[in-house]
């Protein structure tokens, strides 16, 4: 592969929307290896990451791959777009769109200051495929990183060293390459990040109850060592609220769902069977420490008739 792409590439420039998750991560080493500086990576933050996020991603990245990387922070840009809109593909239609915009003046800005960057460099894997309806296969969900980017103006050619392979076979390449383990076992995380978890409409303060409780779901899971019997494991904000007492005092605060799902390739999926102790205790602690957050319910259903995401 890293042949293949030397070959394609030659002298120019690949430009990469790197976005943390597993299969962007992986892309970007494969390419780094094969062509180096030769690499310029972009992070779009759209405000819908997870707690924390950004700063990885420029740790590993920066500073111990020392990869050509420009960060943007477009919270305010992509919550203002997507004010008063509830039903979930528009949402995801509207992130993916505003991305797209994002990154091509970025593209454009580059393509400006290096002017040989050639070839666009995308993470997709082959579930995106399938999901999105290329090659024959009923479209299931729109896939925001399957087509739609200005490569007439922008790019000869697009270079997906990753697109044939499933998820467990991606994480095997990035390990390979030396990517630290907190990367490659990462969970995937969809591309419009926590707007598919945070249901109705996007606020920020929606999103940080959302992070918060997340974080300490996730928090929980690793301590606790169940991590391991879990391929994703994430908080939802259901916009659903409820009534709570908190310090003698009624509140009213937003119901949070926890999931957690075993799977090999992620077409279908199990659920872990966490115990009930457990699961009261990150209950407990969602409900008492998040802010705007007072109830917790433990989503159990499996994929089929459910797709792993809410929306």
């Amino acid at each position: 592969e890293i042949e293949a792409i030397k070959k394609q590439v030659g002298d120019k420039k690949v430009l990469l929307a790197l976005s943390g998750g597993v299969d962007s991560s992986v892309c970007a080493a494969l390419l780094y290896k094969a062509i180096g500086k030769q690499l310029v990576c972009v992070f779009v933050d759209h405000g819908c990451m997870r707690l924390n996020e950004g700063k990885m991603i420029k740790k590993v990245f920066k500073g111990q791959f020392g990869v050509n990387l420009i960060a943007l922070d477009c919270e305010k840009r992509f919550l203002d777009k997507a004010k008063g809109e509830t039903d979930p593909e528009k949402k995801r239609k509207i992130i993916g769109g505003e991305f797209i915009k994002v990154f091509a003046d970025t593209a454009r800005d580059l393509q400006k200051k290096y002017g040989n960057i050639e070839f666009l460099g995308q993470g997709t894997i082959y579930p995106d495929i399938i999901e999105s309806g290329v090659g024959g296969h009923k479209a299931v969900k729109a896939h925001h990183n399957v087509g739609g980017l200005p490569k007439d103006i922008l790019f000869k050619g697009l270079v997906e060293p990753v697109k044939y392979l499933y998820k467990d076979e991606v994480r095997k390449v990035g390990k390979l390459l030396g990517l630290p383990d907190e990367m490659v076992m990462r969970q995937p995380f969809p591309g419009p990040g926590l707007a598919v978890r945070c249901i109705g409409e996007l606020t920020k303060e929606k999103l940080d109850i959302l992070r918060q409780a997340d974080f300490i779901f996730r928090d929980e899971m690793h301590k606790a060592g169940f991590d391991k019997k879990a391929q994703q494991f994430f908080a939802i904000n259901t916009n659903v609220k409820s009534v709570g007492v908190k310090n003698g005092a009624r509140t009213f605060g937003y119901v949070i769902a926890i999931r957690a799902i075993s799977t090999q390739q992620f077409v279908k999926a199990g659920i872990v069977e966490l115990p009930f102790k457990f699961v009261t205790k990150v209950a407990e602690k969602i409900a008492t420490k998040v802010k705007g957050a007072n109830r917790v319910v433990w989503d159990i259903t499996p994929k089929p008739p459910a797709t792993i995401e809410w929306e």
